[in-house]
């Protein structure tokens, strides 16, 4: 298989299988590649919202110390390949190639055997295992696709630390009904006798986590918040003083103190695991960080923002950071939704900051609310809403609408944030 032929075969094995929880499926598979994963070493991180960031902010720090660093997360934001990267580079279209090509012969063994097709993500974890093998990394950054104990990314066993980032009501139709039904899945990464990090959880979550370190043998370990302190704050970036030692971010979000306190927690932790770094090199890399949609400046005059925040507990977030940055601001949004996310709790926190409500739907995606649909749901919490059928028009009439004082946020799945990015750079002339 060239490239394309290898999208299209992840395409056609997504319409045989959706989401698929459990790990014999995925064991199967790598024992028949050779179990690639077995060779590697890792930071596994799960949780609702900042994974992200957090793996980021690692990232950034760990490869700019000289350690070649593997990087695997979902979703992509502008490009497929971003999915799987080391140091930077994400995996070249010949080599993803070569990785499909020789996963799907594995597979038309294991179907001929009537055993089940690996699921999309399984495939796609699959690659990066081998990929990252092949790259001979020092260490893996593995983003958790969802919950933690039956995600594929679990398959792995030498874990040197465990993140755990804030736990919320998420993706209730397979991790549950309560915040400690949903923690018992995600703490389900943490590994016997390892080392483990979490921020501060709700009390629910946070007790059953505690059980959890308790089975494992593993120290309960949470990210001092209280020992960083936000020095200044602005748009285009914060600074924070932590155990008395100053670092700059350029991510402007309101919850992103908690995030990089969490990363350099776990780079404390990585320093005792025989990955050291220096204080230079922690504060380079927290300053060199970025991370696309996060509370992200993408143009000026007007300011226009764009953040992921597509679940209730990251509409909570999205509103402090409008309460920080833009509070008694006329506020346009742009917002596109999933309709197995809880929008009409997302739209409750975050509809009084809006003048008005410009809805789009993320294209080619059969997740998503159309811009109709998510409209009618605004309308019963807001009067001024508008659909669009496309991104462009939408940033067309957001432009319109607003004064050069005045603020676009454009925010819910990031699945049409690389799009909307490229929209913004043309009408800003291609400089943003």
């Amino acid at each position: 298989m060239n490239y394309e032929e290898s999208r299209a075969y992840i395409r056609a094995a997504e319409l045989k299988k959706g989401i698929v929880l459990g790990l014999e499926n995925m064991r199967e598979l790598m024992r028949r590649l050779g179990d690639p994963q077995d060779e590697l070493k890792y930071v596994h991180v799960a949780g609702t919202n900042g994974k992200g960031s957090v793996i980021a902010y690692l990232y950034s720090a760990l490869s700019g110390a000289g350690y070649r660093v593997g990087r695997y997360i979902s979703p992509a934001v502008y490009s497929y390949r971003e999915r799987m990267e080391v140091n930077g580079e994400p995996v070249s279209r010949e080599k993803f190639a070569a990785y499909v090509t020789r996963i799907a012969e594995v597979i038309d063994e294991i179907v001929k055997e009537g055993k089940p097709h690996p699921s999309v993500f399984e495939i796609e974890t699959a690659a990066a295992f081998l990929y990252f093998r092949d790259e001979k990394c020092d260490l893996v950054l593995m983003e958790v696709g969802m919950g933690g104990d039956l995600d594929a990314t679990n398959i792995i066993s030498t874990t040197v630390l465990s993140i755990l980032v804030s736990i919320s009501m998420d993706h209730t139709a397979f991790l549950g009904n309560t915040l400690g039904e949903i923690a018992e899945k995600k703490a389900g990464i943490i590994k016997p006798n390892s080392r483990m990090v979490t921020v501060k959880q709700q009390p629910e979550a946070e007790a059953v986590i505690r059980r959890i370190c308790a089975e494992q043998n593993v120290p309960y370990e949470a990210a001092d918040q209280d020992s960083a302190e936000v020095l200044e704050a602005s748009i285009t970036g914060q600074t924070f003083l932590y155990k008395g030692e100053k670092y700059t971010i350029s991510l402007a979000g309101a919850y992103q103190k908690e995030n990089a306190v969490a990363a350099l927690r776990a780079l404390e932790i990585l320093n005792e695991q025989g990955y050291p770094t220096t204080l230079v090199q922690r504060q380079d890399g927290l300053k060199r960080t970025t991370w696309p949609g996060r509370f992200a400046l993408l143009g000026t005059e007007p300011d226009f923002v764009v953040d992921g925040a597509h679940n209730p507990a990251a509409a909570d977030m999205l509103a402090a950071s409008i309460e920080r940055y833009f509070k008694g601001k006329r506020i346009i949004y742009i917002m596109g939704m999933f309709r197995d996310k809880d929008y009409r709790k997302v739209i409750q926190k975050t509809e009084k900051y809006a003048d008005t409500i410009l809805t789009i739907a993320a294209p080619d995606n059969p997740r998503a609310l159309t811009p109709q649909e998510l409209a009618d749901a605004v309308r019963e919490f807001h009067s001024d809403v508008r659909p669009f059928d496309n991104i462009e028009a939408a940033v067309a009439e957001a432009y319109q609408l607003a004064g050069k004082e005045d603020v676009i946020i454009a925010f819910g799945s990031l699945a049409f944030l690389g799009d909307l990015t490229e929209i913004i750079r043309k009408h800003n002339g291609g400089n943003q």
